[in-house]
């Protein structure tokens, strides 16, 4: 089977460098070139192609809209790999929510950006190695601050927690005091939840 390729990339040397990377594997077809976001969503209108190689950083329209775009009108299994130099998580996080299912960066071996493309052809995921471990970096930190949020909420009392859940129901000083049954506290409720 023969994936069928587009490669999107504003830099027309760096688009046409992958691009000759890619045609050197028999089982690899470029079908299509652009060089910004609205001319890869045409190219992928008119190529339907399996993988679509996209850079972030273009003119007229990112890359990230046109994954956004492309995902959403496509009615063929068309998949995106980001190919970038930029990693900030913002980009990550916005490619993946687009529709992305890869998100390599431009410094990648010529011998794995081939791999790249199969892989994603197939339905496989792919990240960075450096952008998987600041991501599972940044997960663990959540897990440990979610962690040692619910050790202070394991300390309160019932009536305590009946006030927080109040609070994060947008409840007034009044309504609480009135709900629980206890005095209003003109500072605030902040005797129920003192430490």
């Amino acid at each position: 089977m023969t994936i069928r390729v587009a490669v999107v990339d504003d830099q027309a040397l760096v688009r046409g460098g992958f691009a000759m990377i890619l045609r050197i594997h028999d089982d690899i077809e470029v079908v299509a070139e652009a060089g910004t976001g609205v001319e890869a969503i045409e190219a992928a209108r008119r190529h339907r192609p399996d993988v679509i190689l996209m850079d972030i950083r273009m003119p007229d329209m990112d890359g990230l809209e046109a994954t956004s775009r492309i995902m959403a009108e496509s009615d063929w299994n068309v998949k995106v790999l980001i190919l970038t130099t930029f990693d900030p998580d913002e980009y990550v996080y916005r490619a993946l929510r687009a529709g992305a299912s890869a998100f390599v960066l431009k410094d990648i071996p010529p011998d794995q950006l081939a791999a790249a493309v199969r892989t994603v052809a197939e339905g496989g995921a792919l990240l960075a190695p450096s952008i998987t471990r600041r991501l599972i970096g940044r997960f663990a930190e959540s897990r440990a601050v979610n962690a040692a949020a619910a050790s202070r909420l394991e300390r309160l009392t019932e009536r305590e927690r009946e006030v927080m859940t109040a609070v994060a129901r947008g409840a007034s000083n009044a309504e609480i005091a009135k709900d629980l049954y206890i005095g209003e506290d003109p500072a605030g409720l902040g005797g129920l939840l003192a430490p």
